[in-house]
C-alpha cells in the first residue's frame, strides 16, 4: 500500500428503515461489514460502531432499539470510535446516526469517503 493505514468508521443504515427488525438490521450489519474485507487488504483498519455497541447493549439488558440502554450506549460509543478515527466511509442508504458521523467527521476534519473506491489504496487490492 503505498499511504499510510488508516482507521476507517463504515458508516450507513444500521437501524433506519427497519422498523427495528432485528432480521433487517442484521442484512444492513452485513452490508457494512461487506466492504471490511477489502478495506483490510488496502491496508486500513475497517471499524463499525455496533461492534463495539451491541456487546454493550447486551451487557446494559438492552431489550430493544430506542430503549434506554440503546440510547445511553449506541450514538456514544460511535461518537466515541470517531473521535479516535481517520476517516469515514459512508455507504449509502438513509441513516441519520451515518448522517450525524459525516456531520461529525467533517467537523473533524476528517476525509469522508462516499463510495469505496475512493478510499486511497482500494484501487490495487
Amino acid at each position: 500500500m503505498s499511504t499510510s493505514p488508516l482507521m476507517i468508521l463504515v458508516a450507513g443504515p444500521y437501524r433506519g428503515g427497519t422498523g427495528d427488525d432485528p432480521e433487517l438490521m442484521a442484512r444492513n450489519l452485513a452490508r457494512l461489514e461487506s466492504v471490511t474485507l477489502a478495506l483490510f487488504r488496502a491496508g486500513h483498519l475497517p471499524v463499525i460502531g455496533e461492534w463495539l455497541a451491541l456487546p454493550l447493549l447486551r451487557q446494559a439488558g438492552s431489550r430493544r432499539p430506542g430503549d434506554a440502554a440503546y440510547e445511553e450506549i449506541s450514538y456514544p460509543v460511535a461518537h466515541r470510535l470517531l473521535a479516535r478515527c481517520d476517516a469515514v466511509l459512508r455507504l449509502p442508504g438513509a441513516s441519520k446516526g451515518a448522517d450525524e458521523d459525516v456531520r461529525r467527521a467533517r467537523e473533524l476534519r476528517l476525509p469522508v469517503y462516499g463510495a469505496l473506491e475512493e478510499v486511497p489504496g482500494i484501487a490495487g487490492c
